[in-house]
């Protein structure tokens, strides 16, 4: 949208000559730019955590991406405790009892059981409501992987932060 009528020339060689004066100390003036550019980060890491879309980077962008996220958000899935179950399977590994090193395994392997498996699931759906919602190959490009990655990490992590709760309905989105 248009803020106002086009600036003349001069009047936009005088803005940007204006925006160029530079402090005579050049310490001050770094000083000035680093403080600048962290705002500038601050408001977009703000806007990013909102679910903006021009402040996401590439790899969230678009409409494709958004859906597959509230997708993922709308459920819980085993994987968000990949972490936190790895984090405590290293920590009881080194204890030296034989009884808790068979039970550290065996949560092993039923973590990463529970992990492939949901994740399988989990492929299969995002497959599916990509194909029927969205035709274009390029937009559906790496879609899947995308929303598989998500699933993995822990739920208040996820940046974009979920705009779906938990067992509420994925918003659609065209």
């Amino acid at each position: 949208m248009k803020q106002g009528p086009t600036p003349k020339r001069k009047e936009a060689e005088a803005a940007r000559k204006k925006a160029l004066k530079v402090p005579k100390d050049t310490k001050e003036a770094r000083k000035a730019v680093r403080e600048r550019t962290r705002q500038q980060r601050a408001e977009v890491r703000v806007a990013m955590a909102r679910g903006e879309e021009w402040a996401m980077p590439l790899r969230d962008k678009g409409p494709v991406k958004r859906h597959v996220r509230n997708l993922v958000d709308s459920r819980w899935h085993f994987g968000e405790l990949f972490l936190p179950i790895a984090m405590a399977v290293l920590v009881l590994s080194l204890v030296p009892n034989p009884q808790v090193a068979r039970f550290v395994y065996l949560l092993w392997l039923l973590m990463m059981l529970g992990t492939i498996v949901d994740e399988i699931f989990l492929g299969f759906k995002i497959k599916r409501e990509i194909n029927k919602n969205y035709s274009d190959p390029k937009e559906r490009k790496g879609a899947i992987f995308y929303g598989l990655m998500r699933a993995l990490q822990l739920r208040i992590l996820r940046i974009p932060a979920p705009i779906v709760k938990i067992g509420g309905k994925p918003k659609e989105f065209k």
